[in-house]
């Protein structure tokens, strides 16, 4: 990291939110995102389209560029429908990738899932695989069958790290798929255990260790994190338009401060959420579902 850019980020460190009117939290999360970030789960649909239906490059190509002076890394969680066409285009704005197959409970799907990600990663375009993402939190497949997709991919391509995106307890809770990922991409949400704003860091940051004591020596990776802006309180997390401005300086700076590799949730609000996660689903991005900038 250049000496100035540290400069600029112990500064931000340093400051103290309490008493900060909306517009001054505005201006230093703006501040923060222009510093830049490791990585940011990438969010391709559109105002009324869902997973399933197919995305055209152009949308793809418009979304990379707006977020591409930001971020290094994106994440992408299919490989079919589009999706596929994220980590080609992604590399052609220098930005690293990691790569999803979407598994769930369709045999067919999962072969096409399984068969585009090897076909993407020996074309060069996958800096990290993700086989599969809370599989074993949804109880779609059996830990045996998940670990058959692991070990193919791993077969499969070469040079690359494999791993496997979940909540960072069911790494604790299945130490043979641990054993079987080269990289542990554990999803860190405060949010969704009702966790204060005001203890939400401290919170992540004992997930994060967690997930570091069951990967035994491996790389951990959060391959998501992040606070929704608005909709229903879960216990005594708020999402409130200022508390998702702080738990992204928050997030950003740990990241910084301590050399934690984190993948933002999310880029883009995208409305079809709604369904899975209540209303909250909808706001989780850092620019809202017409592609402006939150802040």
């Amino acid at each position: 990291m250049s000496s100035g850019r540290k400069e600029k980020f112990l500064a931000l460190a340093s400051l103290d939110y309490a008493g900060k009117t909306t517009e001054e939290l505005k201006i230093l999360s703006r501040k923060v995102l222009e510093n830049g970030m490791h990585g940011l789960c990438f969010s391709p649909y559109m105002e009324g389209q869902k997973p399933g239906d197919q995305m055209s490059e152009e949308q793809i190509h418009r979304r990379m560029k707006i977020i591409q002076p930001y971020t290094k890394w994106i994440r992408s969680f299919s490989c079919t429908d589009g999706n596929e066409a994220i980590p080609r285009i992604a590399h052609e704005y220098g930005i690293k990738t990691m790569v999803g197959a979407w598994l769930g409970d369709d045999s067919e799907i999962n072969k096409k899932e399984i068969k585009g990600l090897i076909e993407l990663a020996n074309q060069g375009y996958v800096d990290i695989a993700a086989v599969g993402n809370e599989v074993l939190y949804r109880g779609d497949l059996t830990e045996a069958e998940l670990l058959d997709f692991i070990y193919q991919v791993k077969k499969e391509i070469k040079n690359i790290p494999v791993g496997y995106v979940d909540a960072y307890y069911e790494f604790t809770e299945h130490p043979k798929v641990t054993e079987a990922c080269d990289v542990v991409l554990a999803n860190c949400y405060p949010f969704w255990e009702g966790c204060d704003l005001d203890y939400s860091l401290l919170y992540m940051k004992d997930m994060y260790q967690r997930a570091l004591r069951a990967a035994n020596g491996k790389k951990v990776i959060i391959s998501e994190t992040g606070w929704p802006s608005q909709g229903t309180n879960l216990e005594g997390a708020y999402p409130t338009y200022e508390n998702a401005l702080k738990y992204f300086m928050n997030t950003q700076k740990w990241s910084e401060d301590e050399d934690i590799e984190i993948f933002y949730f999310s880029s883009f609000d995208e409305s079809w959420k709604v369904g899975a996660e209540g209303d909250v689903g909808a706001y989780w991005g850092l620019w809202d579902k017409d592609e402006q900038l939150k802040f």
